[in-house]
């Protein structure tokens, strides 16, 4: 019994419960749709969470496996039960092959649209990781397509129009995510980043840092621009989304202050549930942002 336990321990770490927190993003279209307060509809899109998160380990799984060389010569991810040994090859290659049969087929159940993007997504990773992770700015591309899918995906499930402002943002904020997670392995491996990555090669931190700065400016002006833009207060009967720009903003320096200051940005899920300032400013941002498009229309 030890070693079974000690097996789906394993299997569960390695499976990213942490990076879950992600597949928020499939909430997105729901909560700027005010429908969280119909239930039925509140109900498919937390399916649809549940179905994304299976899916996205089972992709974690694949990604380990199909790693495994690179991933044993890395300081930090030579840790995770695979890459050390801890957990057999034909195991994960076992829970990655059940979590994905199951996501993607549950998901084809649940919607055939939704079906489609989950197999997308699932499609997406998996040339990703034969072929464009080893193309220069086409992987963090790739990256922020994940990100893309996500919200595509919670807005079919719950059959409402996808927002432009909301696709715009996303793509930027996930494109700022992506470039800091290859800063942060560039600065961690320094000269030994292209024997776990081939593509850090062809990165340099002058150009990662000037491609962040593009896109933090781009992201926040694209989300400043969404709260006062005609479509949006008509939308929401209310004006008022334009208080939340300083809980985005502190949020983005927040970030820029953990990349620059503390040398993280290498996995935006954990930083977020181990940075207080950071979660703090997300829920904050909301809760007030809540309140504004659900019940800003009636002050």
């Amino acid at each position: 019994m030890g070693s079974i336990g000690n097996t789906l321990k394993y299997l569960l770490i390695s499976a990213r419960p942490k990076d879950w927190v992600k597949n928020l993003f499939i909430l997105a279209p729901l909560f700027f749709s005010v429908s969280v307060f119909r239930y039925h509809l509140t109900a498919r899109a937390a399916l649809a969470f549940v179905l994304f998160c299976l899916l996205s380990s089972g992709v974690y799984l694949m990604n380990d496996i199909l790693d495994l060389q690179e991933d044993q010569r890395h300081p930090q991810k030579r840790l995770r039960p695979l890459p050390s040994g801890r957990l057999k090859v034909s195991t994960a290659a076992s829970g990655a092959v059940v979590m994905l049969a199951l996501s993607i087929g549950l998901s084809f159940l649940l919607d055939l649209e939704f079906g489609l993007i989950a197999l997308a997504y699932l499609l997406l990773n998996l040339v990703y990781s034969r072929y464009l992770k080893k193309v220069v700015i086409v992987d963090v591309f790739c990256l922020a397509g994940d990100f893309v899918l996500r919200v595509i995906g919670g807005a079919v499930v719950i059959d409402v129009e996808m927002s432009r402002w909301l696709i715009i943002c996303t793509v930027l904020l996930s494109l700022f995510l992506g470039f800091s997670k290859r800063r942060h392995e560039l600065a961690l491996l320094g000269s030994d980043a292209a024997n776990h990555r081939r593509v850090l090669s062809e990165y340099s931190i002058l150009f990662l840092d000037m491609s962040i700065g593009i896109v933090t400016a781009a992201t926040v002006m694209s989300y400043a621009l969404y709260t006062i833009s005609e479509e949006t207060i008509a939308k929401f009967g209310s004006d008022r989304l334009i208080l939340t720009i300083p809980f985005v903003l502190y949020g983005v320096f927040r970030y820029l202050y953990l990349i620059y200051r503390k040398s993280e940005g290498g996995n935006p899920a954990q930083s977020l549930l181990t940075d207080l300032p950071l979660l703090a400013a997300v829920v904050a941002w909301g809760l007030v942002a809540g309140v504004i498009l659900y019940f800003g229309h009636t002050w």
